[in-house]
């Protein structure tokens, strides 16, 4: 039950995160482009990998705590959903460029941003 509402506490967090920043990045940047969305992913992918890597080499790290970070937070930060419908949205609406540059970018930014989480993580433990 700890890790349930640990979970749903850290989910909590991370949905209340990601409409922040979906409101700041609506203020301060072009809505021509998801860019809120784009910024919790990237940020999501290299989160998760530096908390899974450094519970994978550290004896220390609580399992709860893992979970409550990766599967609570990040769960609740990022989305995938969001990420389809507005980049369907772009394709559909005849701004296929938008529509592809946010599949491309978000794809390989999120597994870049996933990879610089490792390598940190791995400097770290």
């Amino acid at each position: 039950m700890e890790r349930f509402l640990a979970v749903c506490g850290a989910g909590a967090v991370g949905s209340g995160l990601r409409y922040l920043v979906g409101l700041g990045a609506a203020a301060k940047m072009p809505a021509s482009f998801p860019y809120g969305t784009l910024i919790v992913n990237l940020v999501g992918s290299f989160v998760i990998a530096l908390v899974m890597e450094i519970a994978i080499r550290s004896v220390d790290f609580s399992p709860t705590l893992r979970v409550a970070i990766t599967t609570g937070l990040i769960g609740g930060l990022t989305t995938y959903s969001s990420f389809n419908y507005e980049s369907s949205q772009l394709l559909l609406n005849g701004q296929v460029a938008r529509g592809i540059a946010n599949v491309a970018i978000t794809l390989i930014g999120c597994f870049v941003m996933g990879v610089l989480g490792l390598a940190l993580a791995r400097r770290l433990v």
